[in-house]
């Protein structure tokens, strides 16, 4: 990739400087700058400032967005990009949802132009969309994989996936013998793992499409690539947790399935976590696994909520997932906003301090990569997103009455949407809009 220059640029920033053990020590990681100056260098962070009149060296080139709102480059820590073209499936819940609707989709992706074409346009809705990092499911074919690195790799992105590994209970175009699912995973962790911004993940779907034979070698993998990362779902719907005990009988619980291969740790990031047994929360926090918390999806399927309050009293580590395609938007405001309404549900107030550390700093260190993005730290990556908070008449007049900055973020993520996402950064450099 080429360096990038040298960048002074002037807006209004925020961001979290540390990570917290509670929301009640949020305010004093706060960074506020309401005039701040962010140099950046070949593509890292050297420093934020409070901006000074005359104190920006001549080497630099000055871009300034006064009036706009500088945030730490988006993290989702859940999404499947060959579900794009699915969004907005109508009636089912989770189980009949993957048979009518996910299925049949995915198998479409043994084609490399169809994965490559769905890769560039799923990209540019992440960036349309402010997230710079993601952790991605692609389908069951190595072809998706290609198709969705290469993409990424285009923007300098740094970007999480992997092949989906699946041997049972799905549709015969979808399965593969623990075997193949080893050998191709192994293939593409060689060529992807660790080129440019990109890493891997291992991606058994979940344990009802896993045999007993499949998790072996997941684990195996594990052992062999003792730094990619582990990604699946796991207690997102009644049914499905019923039908896992059912297939494991010996285990536990649907988490002890995982756990049981040595699929738990500190880079394993599992999806919902909606429904979990005492011990199974006890489980996550002692082995340092990560929950993605996908609001849009659980209230789309009718899954259920996430218990915001709980995982920090267990002191579990949670990312923000968009969960496209049963997730309904690729916006994180949005998502953010739902995210909310999970929490009133619960009586829990989600404020907007909260909401953005987890979609920034809280979610890179979800997915273990805090010592590289998730804030302005000096020396981390150059990832963020220019928000606009006033891009409709209507954010207009409500702006007018906010009092401050996490009353201007809340209504951000109430009704904020796209259209909010003035610019998005990756690596130092601006990569949406894109160039004409």
């Amino acid at each position: 990739m080429p360096q990038a220059p040298l960048r002074a640029i002037r807006a209004s920033f925020i961001d979290f400087r540390h990570t917290v053990a509670s929301p009640e020590q949020l305010p004093e990681s706060v960074r506020y700058l309401a005039d701040g100056l962010l140099l950046i260098d070949n593509g890292h962070i050297v420093s934020l400032s409070p901006w000074q009149e005359g104190a920006l060296s001549e080497e630099a080139e000055l871009i300034d967005l006064s009036g706009k709102i500088i945030v730490p480059g988006f993290v989702d820590s859940h999404i499947h990009y060959p579900q794009t073209e699915m969004m907005g499936a109508y009636g089912e819940q989770l189980l009949e949802w993957l048979n009518q609707y996910t299925f049949p989709v995915e198998s479409q992706y043994h084609c490399p132009q169809h994965a490559a074409q769905i890769a560039e346009f799923f990209i540019d809705q992440l960036l349309a969309n402010g997230t710079t990092t993601a952790l991605v499911f692609a389908t069951v074919h190595p072809e998706s994989v290609d198709a969705l690195f290469n993409a990424a790799l285009a923007h300098n992105m740094r970007l999480i996936a992997g092949k989906v590994m699946m041997d049972r209970h799905a549709p015969e175009a979808l399965i593969e013998t623990p075997e193949e699912s080893y050998q191709q995973t192994r293939d593409l962790i060689t060529r992807w793992h660790e080129k440019g911004r990109l890493s891997y993940a291992l991606t058994p779907r979940f344990a009802p499409t896993s045999s007993p034979q499949l998790l072996e070698k997941v684990q195996q993998l594990r052992h062999e690539f003792p730094d990619v990362w582990l990604h699946t779902h796991l207690s997102e719907n009644p049914q499905e947790i019923a039908w896992v005990r059912q297939l494991f009988p010996e285990r536990s619980g649907y988490l002890d399935v995982y756990h049981h291969y040595n699929l738990t740790g500190r880079r394993s990031v599992f999806a919902h976590c909606l429904h979990l047994e005492d011990d199974e929360w006890q489980c996550l926090h002692e082995t340092d696994s990560a929950i993605a918390f996908c609001p849009t999806s659980n209230l789309f399927l009718g899954s259920g909520l996430f218990d915001i309050k709980r995982s920090w009293q267990q002191q579990v580590k949670v990312g923000i997932g968009s969960d496209v395609g049963a997730g309904t938007t690729f916006n994180m405001l949005e998502t953010l906003g739902e995210a909310y309404k999970v929490g009133q549900l619960q009586q829990y107030k989600l404020s907007a301090c909260e909401a953005f550390y987890h979609a920034t700093l809280g979610g890179a260190r979800a997915l273990d990569l805090d010592s590289k993005i998730g804030n302005f730290a000096a020396g981390k990556e150059a990832d963020f997103v220019v928000l606009d908070p006033a891009v409709t008449p209507l954010q207009t007049l409500r702006l007018a009455k906010t009092v401050d900055i996490w009353e201007i973020l809340f209504v951000l993520m109430t009704f904020g949407d796209d259209r909010n996402i003035a610019e998005t950064w990756v690596a130092g450099s601006r990569c949406w809009p894109k160039a004409s």
